[in-house]
């Protein structure tokens, strides 16, 4: 038996038997490993909408983003159609609805579901959670639901979003959160956590730059949901972007709290988009061809062509004619076109008939004076 003599010779032992400490690049793997691995694929609560992973659905105050999420819950608990058109899979769902009670919740899922039809027992509801919680139970739902890809919505994030601390950077508190819920959903193969936000009051072209805060909650982010709908319509858009998202917007409606896709699919959706865009497009051009016909006595397509370079004869033709049919122009002989009072009531008229700051704008609902519609058959207009 080895007599252990000094100090020294404690300390060698000791680091003969110690583990070596990591080497910076222990965790790098090369080309031929990855080429080597089978991943599963990405799996979806809602097909092209909601993956697995940590998501942002955010929108303004009042635009119906809890009905909206509360619809998508439904439908995953149930197993039926999510948006009116996508078929899901039935998976628990925990709802973290922190900003209701439950009879408001009750009275919203029976709208939502539809007269005598039960709210499923695989939807979970907590309405009160102490933001230091949250997280807890978030992770306990996952670990008891783990093996049925569950999805988690919490409603919302400002309710259990800690402060940040004095000197902190405002980045790096939202990133933190961010990355602490991300972590949670991401231990769980197949979950999805939808976290419901409100998004800035300045406008930017770039849709993610809604997310409020500062960039690093959207930062943190496998996914962000951006929907978008103006005041008293019915109409909305749905932006979608993430890392493993096709980047794209869906045309939505909703009527009595249920959001449906405004096409037979996402691809006919998103045409839809598209569609709605041009109509307005068309809005503005002949709102503009109305203030320059009510500046001058007498304009004739000619003028039009002149004035509008994108815009050849026929089509010039074709706006007047619209124009003059919806009642917003005269037309004192063939051809030729002059306006129907002052300018500034030429545009309150054309305004107050629907036209003016309505994003976009319905063909039926060009003018309330005529029966013909300005924009009817639009594709003759190229």
């Amino acid at each position: 038996m080895r007599v252990i003599n000094s100090p020294a010779e404690v300390i060698e032992i000791s680091q003969r038997h110690t583990e070596p400490e990591p080497h910076v690049l222990d965790g790098m793997v090369d080309g031929a490993w990855l080429d080597a691995q089978h991943f599963p694929p990405l799996q979806w609560s809602v097909q092209g909408i909601v993956p697995e992973g940590f998501g942002l659905i955010v929108a303004p105050p009042k635009a119906g983003k809890s009905w909206f999420v509360a619809g998508i819950g439904l439908a995953c608990a149930t197993g039926g159609l999510a948006l009116g058109k996508i078929s899901v899979s039935r998976r628990p769902v925990l709802y973290m609805a922190l900003e209701d009670g439950h009879r408001r919740l009750q009275g919203r899922f029976r709208q939502i579901l539809g007269e005598g039809v039960p709210i499923p027992k695989d939807l979970h509801v907590i309405v009160k959670a102490q933001p230091l919680a949250v997280v807890a139970m978030i992770s306990e739902f996952l670990d008891r639901h783990a093996s049925k890809a569950p999805l988690i919505i919490l409603d919302t994030l400002g309710k259990v979003k800690p402060p940040k601390r004095a000197g902190e950077d405002a980045y790096t508190a939202d990133y933190a959160i961010g990355t602490k819920l991300k972590d949670l959903v991401d231990a769980v193969s197949g979950s999805s956590l939808l976290v419901v936000h409100h998004t800035r009051k300045a406008e930017s072209s770039d849709f993610v730059d809604a997310v409020s805060g500062t960039q690093g909650i959207a930062g943190s982010a496998d996914f962000i949901l951006v929907l978008a709908r103006k005041r008293k319509s019915d109409d909305a858009v749905l932006a979608v972007t993430g890392r493993d998202v096709p980047e794209n917007e869906y045309a939505l409606t909703t009527s009595d709290g249920r959001w449906s896709l405004d096409g037979m699919d996402l691809t006919d959706a998103a045409a839809t988009v598209e569609n709605r865009q041009q109509k307005t497009a068309l809005a503005d051009r002949s709102m503009e061809i109305l203030r320059f016909v009510s500046s001058r006595p007498e304009t004739t397509a000619k003028d039009v062509e002149a004035e509008f370079t994108d815009i050849n004869n026929n089509d010039a033709g074709t706006y007047l004619r619209r124009l003059h049919e919806a009642g917003h122009i005269n037309k004192p002989r063939r051809g030729t076109y002059s306006p129907v009072s002052e300018p500034s009531e030429v545009s309150e008229r054309y305004e107050s008939a629907g036209h003016a700051d309505q994003g976009e704008p319905s063909v039926s609902d060009a003018s309330h004076t005529s029966d013909t519609s300005l924009f009817a058959d639009s594709e003759e207009i190229a």
